[in-house]
């Protein structure tokens, strides 16, 4: 049989890499299956890390130089000096297409009796279906976020809701669902706007169309956990969609030798420590992209100082440089983090019992399938729509009230100390977290042979080959 070899482009920054590696981990488990990820040189050593084989294939393309407002040497938005710039980014990255098609063909050439059945890139690289209708190869699109981000935000700007009043406060009934309320200011830039213009929203377009003409679109998690609104988008929305995760289930399996304790990360020795005690621990992380302002960096360190409950949390090198945080913590209850960490390792560890989190959409993975209830502190992107989703959907965890009542507003620390009080200790904690050791389970079975997830997979792979068996593919 002829290996289905599936080249996978993911788009230049962390939170979209790892959950596609660990799609490529998954599809390598399928017989006859093999994987040329491609990535830029800067990247490729975190890729190497993460994922190697017999039947995989690292392939680095150069990222445009010369870019206004793009410092030198950046090739992941992660190394964005301001997220302002992520239009800039994303244009450059088109650039990169004639090097992407020139070493599809190069691979072709080489491999006529192995050639590229299929792409899978990130929805952010919406270019790479013109490559895939040259070589004719079915493009998949993949955006990383979950069922109901997705067709929520679908459903409010097809219906044109998000214009319908003046205040970005001011609540709203979706018309697909009408017993869900939401408002503008849920929405990140640029459809925060009545009136939406400008590249920002350009860029979207682009990046829509190319999905909906594509061959499927890939969504990071499980039937069961967003049944209706995956039936939504099955009856309503283009292109077809496969639940295919919970993706962090597929990360790589720990070694067969365990290193001593005293070669593991200092946080999980001082998480070791913790557990002896029998303390619980508040994992505290907000992602890599939000900038959170200094004076609200202090609010939150005063907050989980009040909440007098143990804490490890993870920062950028640049908020430890904003001020002292070191000052405002007490150095017994809490650690302070500022290194590349295993997000899921740490939320793993028997000693966390909560996660506070901007509830980007693979953090929320990591948490439910960790069995840890979340604080949910969105910040950007489609976060406040998955805080929502926790929060009211499902039930495992809660979120964090602003000052003003406003999806984005300031977060008060006796605010932060209530919630972070009631998860850790509260009735509500203890609801929340049985609710979500149900859920785990279920996303256990749905990634397990014969579950939802696994055989959307199958069927996936069975499509893409299918389609390739009935197409005469034609060089670029």
């Amino acid at each position: 049989m002829s290996k289905t070899h599936i080249a996978v482009f993911p788009f230049m920054s962390k939170g979209h890499i790892i959950p596609l590696l660990h799609l490529s981990r998954l599809l390598l488990l399928r017989r006859g299956v093999s994987i040329t990820i491609f990535t830029t040189p800067a990247t490729h050593p975190f890729i190497s890390q993460l994922l190697s084989g017999d039947d995989v294939t690292i392939t680095t393309l150069p990222f445009p130089a010369n870019i206004p407002g793009i410092p030198p040497g950046t090739e992941s938005t992660d190394k964005l000096p301001s997220m302002s710039l992520f239009v800039p980014f994303v244009n450059a990255a088109k650039l990169m297409q004639p090097s992407f098609e020139e070493a599809l063909l190069n691979i072709n050439r080489s491999n006529e009796s192995h050639p590229i059945s299929c792409i899978i890139s990130d929805g952010f690289l919406p270019w790479t279906l013109q490559t895939a209708a040259r070589l004719g190869v079915p493009r998949l699109s993949f955006y990383g976020m979950g069922h109901y981000a997705i067709t929520l935000s679908r459903d409010a700007v097809a219906n044109g809701s998000l214009s319908l009043h003046e205040s970005g406060d001011e609540p709203f009934n979706l018309v697909g669902f009408p017993r869900i309320q939401l408002t503008r200011n849920e929405f990140n830039d640029p459809f925060d706007k009545p009136d939406p213009t400008g590249p920002h929203l350009d860029f979207i377009i682009e990046a829509i169309t190319s999905t909906n003409n594509s061959f499927g679109l890939l969504v990071n998690s499980f039937y069961e956990l967003e049944q209706p609104f995956a039936d939504y988008w099955t009856r309503h929305c283009e292109p077809k969609a496969w639940s295919i995760g919970p993706l962090c289930l597929a990360a790589a399996p720990p070694p067969k030798d365990e290193p001593s304790p005293s070669h593991n990360p200092k946080w999980i020795q001082w998480l070791d420590r913790k557990s002896a005690l029998g303390d619980s621990v508040l994992y505290v992380a907000f992602g890599s992209q939000a900038k959170i302002p200094p004076a609200q960096l202090r609010e939150i360190a005063a907050g989980l100082a009040a909440a007098e409950t143990s804490f490890l949390w993870v920062l950028k090198k640049s908020e430890f440089a904003e001020f002292d945080l070191e000052e405002l913590l007490v150095s017994e209850r809490g650690m302070l983090v500022d290194e590349w960490v295993d997000q899921r390792q740490i939320l793993e560890h028997p000693a966390v019992g909560g996660f506070l989190s901007h509830c980007g959409w693979n953090s929320v993975m990591e948490g439910i399938c960790a069995g840890v209830p979340i604080v949910a502190w969105p910040m950007m992107a489609e976060q406040f729509l998955n805080a929502k989703f926790v929060a009211e959907e499902i039930r495992v965890g809660s979120r964090v009230k602003t000052v003003d009542g406003s999806a984005k507003g300031f977060i008060s620390r006796e605010s932060l100390k209530n919630a972070v009080v009631e998860l850790m200790e509260g009735q509500k904690g203890k609801e929340m977290r049985e609710k979500v050791k149900e859920v785990a389970e279920a996303a256990r079975k749905s990634m397990a042979e014969g579950g939802s997830s696994s055989l959307a997979l199958d069927n996936l792979v069975d499509a893409i080959r299918s389609h390739n068996n009935n197409t005469i593919k034609i060089s670029p």
